[in-house]
């Protein structure tokens, strides 16, 4: 089934040239000179080359289909990440550069979903949620911690005492 480009939401996969394409952004301009046209920013989804286009709203793409499976992050061996499918306990090795910035808060054993085109994973999303513990921080002074308060006290007392002077004389 088709898309139009005027349909084009963030995340929305289609082909175009035969290449599955990831809009990253987009944005409906209507000038008011001319016709309008959608400023679309896009992503190829196998070689991860990110591309900026105008496209005429009418203009039709065919829908890319992207499949969609839970798999547990089982562990890394270098660059490379294992994750099993809970199913058929296959286990689908990954390189790093596809897991994205989020996933460096992933643990072990955690469930995961893993995107793919035509059997090939492009892209893994990490739970919105992650339970994890401090195990070291840097010292504070408990000088620097008062000192802050302090100033605080100060520059609000300063502050309520300038709007009471200033209410003492307009009434006057």
């Amino acid at each position: 089934m088709p898309i139009s480009a005027g349909d084009f939401r963030k995340g929305v996969v289609f082909e175009m040239d035969g290449k599955p394409m990831l809009v990253v952004d987009f944005q409906h301009v209507k000038p008011g000179k001319g016709a309008a046209f959608v400023r679309t920013k896009y992503k190829n989804v196998m070689t991860g080359a990110i591309r900026e286009e105008s496209f005429n709203p009418s203009a039709k793409f065919e829908n890319g289909t992207v499949e969609r499976r839970n798999a547990e992050y089982s562990y890394n061996d270098g660059d490379l990440y294992y994750f099993m499918d809970p199913e058929t306990y296959d286990m689908t090795p990954l390189n790093k550069d596809v897991l994205g910035d989020g996933f460096q808060f992933v643990k072990e054993n955690t469930m995961c979903t893993l995107v793919s085109y035509k059997g090939s994973v492009f892209s893994v999303e990490a739970p919105n949620f992650m339970e994890l513990e401090v195990t070291a921080t840097e010292p504070t002074r408990q000088a620097e911690i008062s000192y802050a308060v302090f100033c605080l006290k100060k520059k609000n007392r300063t502050i309520s005492s300038r709007a009471t002077s200033r209410s003492s004389t307009t009434n006057v």
